[in-house]
């Protein structure tokens, strides 16, 4: 961009250069060109002859000033300005693609974070089921043990308790016989009476 603005001004000046040069030759050339009622473009009057000839070599004074000294600082300018925009858009565009890096790795990081707390949720989930599980077969095996423990222990206080009522229902017996009718039974008899009498009734 500087470069080409200083051509630029370059060109034009090198165009503008010939034509300063040859106006003098074209005034001299055609003395009898001037309007009228317009005394500055009387080139038969040696002051506007002097006066173009004057203008002619101040502009190429000026010209070779400005293309010796104030063009090539303009340039330097124009050229360290546009260095300077360059390394700040080099500076901005490794500033952005550092910026999107590191957006990518936070959301891969956030991904990675969501996934391993996942995991880990999944993995309580199912030791909780296990040991609920576990627990659960445990308690089921204790309390079948503790269910078949007590009836046992309720079949043998019933077959004991079974026991001491025969016996209690035989002696009864024998006392109620005795009482009645003034005879003693054999307790053969008695017995095999009474266990008929609760197997009737399902004793």
């Amino acid at each position: 961009m500087a470069r080409s603005a200083a051509s630029s001004i370059r060109r034009v000046a090198s165009l503008l250069t010939p034509l300063a040069l040859a106006l003098p030759v074209m005034v001299m050339a055609a003395p009898g060109a001037r309007a009228v009622g317009m005394p500055q473009l009387d080139f038969s009057n040696p002051l506007v002859i002097g006066q173009v000839v004057w203008g002619a070599v101040i502009f190429l004074v000026l010209y070779l000033l400005l293309s010796r000294s104030a063009l090539p600082k303009v340039e330097a300018v124009l050229t360290s300005r546009r260095q300077t925009i360059d390394n700040d858009l080099d500076i901005a565009h490794r500033a952005k693609a550092e910026a999107d890096s590191a957006v990518d790795e936070l959301h891969q990081a956030r991904r990675s974070a969501m996934a391993e707390a996942q995991a880990n949720v999944d993995k309580v989930i199912e030791d909780a089921r296990l040991a609920a599980l576990r627990q659960t077969q445990d308690m089921n095996a204790r309390l079948a043990t503790e269910i078949h423990e007590a009836e046992t222990r309720v079949a043998a206080a019933r077959t004991a308790a079974l026991g001491s009522l025969r016996q209690i229902a035989d002696e009864t017996a024998q006392v109620l016989v005795r009482q009645v009718t003034g005879t003693s039974v054999p307790a053969d008899v008695v017995a095999r009476t009474v266990d008929h009498a609760a197997t009737a009734r399902g004793l």
